[in-house]
């Protein structure tokens, strides 16, 4: 039997901060400020420890409150997709919005992870 994770919250630099819920569903990390080259290394650290500990059956990432994202964020989501996919891991994207969304559409990486937002007032479900 898989023991839940801890609630655990920590800021990792000044502009992002992180929560972590884990459940038998799997794990929820919810972000909190602007994915940038400065705050992606902790971020990529953090999601990587999260992967290693255990095989989870979902990952979902909630990017609700990210109001910004950069490429070496787009980098760390796609090295966290990689690892997920390897693992038969479901990463899935919630929360998405505004700029980051409008960033993944139009690099053509929105279509590779499963989504839950809003888009234009509907729900999204699965976007593979």
């Amino acid at each position: 039997m898989r023991k839940s994770l801890l609630i655990t919250e920590s800021a990792m630099t000044r502009a992002l901060t992180m929560s972590v819920i884990g459940s038998e569903a799997g794990v929820l990390v919810c972000l909190n400020g602007r994915i940038s080259i400065d705050s992606s290394p902790d971020l990529r650290e953090r999601l990587l420890a999260i992967l290693d500990r255990e095989s989870l059956p979902t990952l979902t990432i909630d990017l609700a409150e990210v109001s910004y994202i950069d490429c070496s964020g787009l980098a760390t989501l796609l090295e966290a997709l990689k690892i997920t996919y390897a693992r038969k891991t479901i990463l899935q994207l919630r929360g998405l919005h505004d700029r980051p969304r409008y960033l993944l559409e139009v690099t053509g990486l929105l279509s590779l992870f499963e989504t839950n937002g809003r888009i234009n007032g509907s729900s999204v479900s699965k976007v593979l």
